[in-house]
């Protein structure tokens, strides 16, 4: 009897396996290479990205920026896991005077694409003046940059523009029945006027568009956006994100015989999303398609590590990367996102990408003294005044020393700065934990000068501690610590206090400024002498839910400001330091 008990529970297990094997020759071949998302942390929304064999075999990926400058950043890797900023295409105030401009932070740059053609990439994106009614062909500023060679900066061009009353273009190139090329710009009306997507031949050369033509209206989500077009197997397919970029967001596909339409939807849309899901990484859209080396296909889209609650995410909207099966003929099928992944065969690792910046996942360690120049991932709102930051001037070698801007970080009215801008140069948060701090040599003597550390996301988000120069009891004007912050959300009032008075003895014109993300939701603000860590005091532990917000991703860095007043004394920055202590993953 327990033979044949035996004899069953095998037979049972032949069948199991049997089943296994059957669905395992189903699945896509795939050495399981593991990897971990976001590709590219913090600040790194609208990603767009291309393979390149005759480029040494790499990736190159761009996002958009907004008001930061240097703006639009890319990215290249050559195993998909290690992605080095190599530059940025809108690095130079000539090539777009117009941002200095822009009023309101979600206005800027939005989303580029990025492609390569006969020897050129392209940038192709929308400075947007988001102040602007939406029916208001101005508000849209459609541009292309370009250039031969992605390494060097001088290499990409000063902006052509061209007339698209709309926003998130894409650049497409077919050739049709006449033998001829052509090139199509793709991209989403103004959705609060005339919701879908739109498409126009284009001359590139001469910044002209022609007759605009609805070629989809999406499924039905709101603001159908960020489309790309791709040719395969005799299929145009035109992919989409619908939803907002809230936790809607979503990835839709449809395709046509014909590059102008009609466009059918796929029956399985969305084809990517984590709406309705306890997913930590949600917001998932806004996607790009590329393949590998080997012709695997993957996909690019953004997304925010907040999980459904949507309330702790101030690295906000980040890349994030998850493997295509596209067969022949059919839809493409898109893996779901998860922190941890498995993908097609990445490789071994490789790290030899030349370019000018970090990796993303690098920590900071700046010694002023060894720069000629700020390193390529420090980055300002808007453009900065170049005489406001000097590299180891001759009475402090081996500092950053800022000059004050008038205005401080809120500036004119939390939108807007004017010609003069604000003097704050940061780095992007790229890990959940980590310590971020600076040495500040500083020597105010006027009412409200003032240098300091901020956790800034727009000038109507930001969260600061600073040292600064206030009246005491008696008349006189003292240094002081403060820490203030300003948000859509409410935030803990100002906390102002005096020098503890166990830092008599030491210098109090330097001292250690630091932000220290103590937990996901949490921020911890310190300062103390220099040389001192055992006094080092927190002034203010505050929520970085009033930093979780909009459209880009919180900047650690430095500020000096008058705060509107008569004051001059320049702020001596060294020491510079970021050190990430982890990352929570899915």
């Amino acid at each position: 009897m327990m033979g044949v008990k035996l004899a069953s529970i095998l037979t049972d297990i032949l069948i199991i396996l049997h089943g296994l094997t059957s669905v395992a020759a189903a699945l896509p071949e795939r050495s399981n290479t593991t990897y971990y998302n976001p590709i590219l942390p913090g600040f790194h929304p609208d990603p767009s990205c291309i393979f390149l064999k005759e480029w040494d075999n790499t990736f190159f990926c761009a996002s958009s920026s907004f008001n930061a400058f240097p703006g639009i950043p890319l990215h290249a890797s050559k195993d998909l896991r290690n992605w080095k900023l190599i530059g940025h295409a809108l690095n130079r105030n000539e090539q777009l005077p117009r941002l200095a401009e822009t009023n309101r932070s979600t206005s800027g740059i939005w989303a580029a694409t990025l492609r390569y053609h006969k020897g050129t990439f392209y940038v192709i994106t929308t400075l947007v003046d988001d102040d602007r009614p939406p029916n208001d062909a101005s508000r849209w500023d459609n541009i292309i940059f370009k250039s031969k060679d992605p390494y060097t900066l001088s290499a990409w061009s000063i902006a052509t523009h061209f007339s698209f009353e709309g926003y998130d273009p894409d650049l497409f190139w077919d050739v049709g029945a006449d033998g001829k090329e052509k090139t199509y710009v793709t991209g989403a009306h103004a959705w609060h006027v005339d919701p879908g997507i739109w498409q126009a031949e284009a001359d590139l050369e001469k910044g002209t568009v022609g007759e605009l033509k609805l070629v989809w209206k999406g499924t039905g989500g709101t603001a159908p956006e960020g489309p790309h077009i791709y040719k395969k197997d005799g299929w145009y397919y035109l992919l989409a994100a619908e939803g907002g970029t809230g936790l809607e967001h979503m990835v839709t596909i449809s395709r046509s015989k014909n590059i102008n339409g009609p466009f059918e939807q796929n029956p399985a849309n969305p084809v990517l999303t984590n709406t309705n899901t306890t997913s930590y990484f949600q917001t998932i859209g806004h996607s790009d398609l590329f393949q590998d080396r080997a012709g695997n296909w993957w996909a690019v889209a953004l997304s925010t590590r907040g999980g459904p609650e949507y309330l702790h995410f101030p690295m906000v909207r980040e890349t994030v990367l998850t493997p295509v099966t596209w067969k022949q003929g059919e839809w493409p099928v898109f893996s779901p996102v998860r922190g941890e992944m498995s993908g097609w065969d990445m490789g071994k690792e490789d790290r030899g990408i030349k370019g000018v910046g970090p990796f993303v996942d690098d920590a900071d360690d700046i010694d002023f003294a060894k720069l000629t120049r700020l390193p390529e991932h420090f980055t300002h709102w808007r453009y900065p005044i170049p005489s406001s930051y000097t590299l180891s001037p001759p009475s402090h070698p081996g500092t950053l020393r800022l000059t004050p801007s008038v205005l401080n970080l809120t500036a004119l009215t939390g939108n807007y700065a004017g010609p003069p801008g604000q003097t704050f140069v940061g780095r992007r948060q790229s890990h959940t934990l980590f310590t971020y701090t600076v040495d500040v040599e500083f020597s105010g003597t006027v009412v409200e000068e003032e240098v300091g550390v901020s956790a800034f996301l727009t000038q109507n988000h930001h969260i600061d501690l600073g040292v600064v120069v206030l009246p005491v009891a008696d008349g006189t004007l003292q240094p002081h610590l403060r820490y203030r912050a300003i948000s859509y959300i409410p935030v803990p009032e100002p906390i102002v206090v005096p020098f503890p008075v166990e830092w008599k003895g030491y210098d109090t014109g330097k001292l250690a400024l630091e932000i220290r993300a103590v937990n996901a939701s949490h921020y911890a603000f310190s300062a103390g002498p220099t040389g001192a860590r055992s006094l080092r005091r927190t002034i203010a532990t505050v929520s970085n839910e009033g930093v979780s917000w909009g459209f880009t991703g919180v900047l650690l860095g430095v500020y000096s400001t008058t705060n509107g007043g008569a004051g001059s004394a320049p702020a001596y920055i060294s020491k510079w330091k970021y050190v990430p202590e982890g990352q929570f993953r899915d």
